[in-house]
């Protein structure tokens, strides 16, 4: 809160529509509309996740803990301050887990399918790192449905679909050239920023959390119905696909890294939320809040 987060969208690295939109408009804002842009994008996202979290009943009581993980962990690593493509898209990969949930037991998976295939396209065209999230619709249709050939080749064609149209209308204006900057660029490696101790420190520290998130999530799955079962199976293949993002568009910076933060956030809560006895919540809690008091002192210095 006491200083405006920056615009960061890796000018010059053709990610996407929405760098585009926060370049020419949103980074010549005042600093305070930045400021309330950033908290506000995040607390919505945050009530957002939570609201799904519990209306599919994966936790033990319908709580707060959901949002609270994930406002928490935004501030743990530093880069992800900032009002980014990245942190924009994670509205996307809120939505589209909320449609994959919903093919367990659909009435009408084929719309539900297609649907969600046109929002992972869309996805792609906005930010490109999200291009992983096609893998990870096809990994969560295998893990949610039997096997049938019409709904993978009905989620496929809603996946190209938007490459259609924008294909069509470069076509008709004879501006074909102009497609290869809408295509993601893989580049391996490690990413910009990544050492240094306060990085470390909150690598450190989210992986910790994210252990434990797992080991207590890990001691109730097994007294979960086998439609929650599957949600969470969904939430894993999410964090296992979106967890190398950094890695594989190298040029998207950490700040892609927050793409993987809603599986991330969904598997912590369990850790807040599952304990018996409140002191482990309380002391992961404190930790966590030092870790951020520490990355915004450096901010400051810096």
């Amino acid at each position: 809160m006491i200083e405006s987060p920056v615009i960061d969208t890796n000018s010059g690295t053709n990610d996407g529509l929405i760098s585009l939109i926060l370049d020419h408009y949103i980074a010549s804002l005042p600093s305070v509309i930045r400021l309330l842009l950033y908290h506000g994008l995040v607390l919505v996202q945050a009530i957002r996740l939570n609201l799904a979290l519990n209306e599919l009943r994966m936790y033990q009581s319908s709580n707060y803990l959901p949002a609270m993980t994930y406002v928490l962990l935004t501030a743990v690593i530093p880069q992800w301050c900032a009002i980014s493509p990245a942190l924009v898209s994670n509205s996307l990969v809120i939505w589209i887990f909320v449609k994959l949930s919903r093919l367990y037991n659909h009435s009408n998976p084929k719309t539900l399918l297609f649907n969600t295939g046109m929002i992972a396209g869309l996805a792609v065209l906005c930010y490109h790192p999200m291009a992983i999230l096609v893998g990870v619709v096809l990994f969560a249709l295998a893990v949610v449905r039997p096997f049938r050939l019409a709904e993978w080749l009905i989620l496929l064609m809603g996946i190209s679909l938007p490459y259609y149209f924008v294909l069509s209308a470069l076509f008709l204006t004879d501006r074909l050239s102009e497609f290869q900057s809408m295509v993601p660029d893989f580049y391996l490696g490690i990413p910009k920023g990544a050492s240094g101790a306060v990085f470390l420190r909150g690598v450190i520290g989210l992986g910790v959390l994210l252990l434990c998130g797992l080991f207590f999530w890990q001691v109730s799955i097994n007294r979960m119905v086998i439609q929650i079962r599957k949600n969470w199976g969904v939430m894993m293949v999410m964090l296992l696909t979106l967890l190398p993002v950094p890695f594989i568009f190298q040029l998207g910076g950490l700040e892609s890294g927050i793409l993987c933060l809603i599986p991330i956030s969904a598997f912590v809560a369990n850790a807040f939320s599952n304990p018996r006895n409140l002191s482990f919540p309380n002391l992961l809690f404190i930790a966590t809040f030092i870790i951020i008091a520490l990355n915004n002192w450096y901010l400051l210095k810096n």
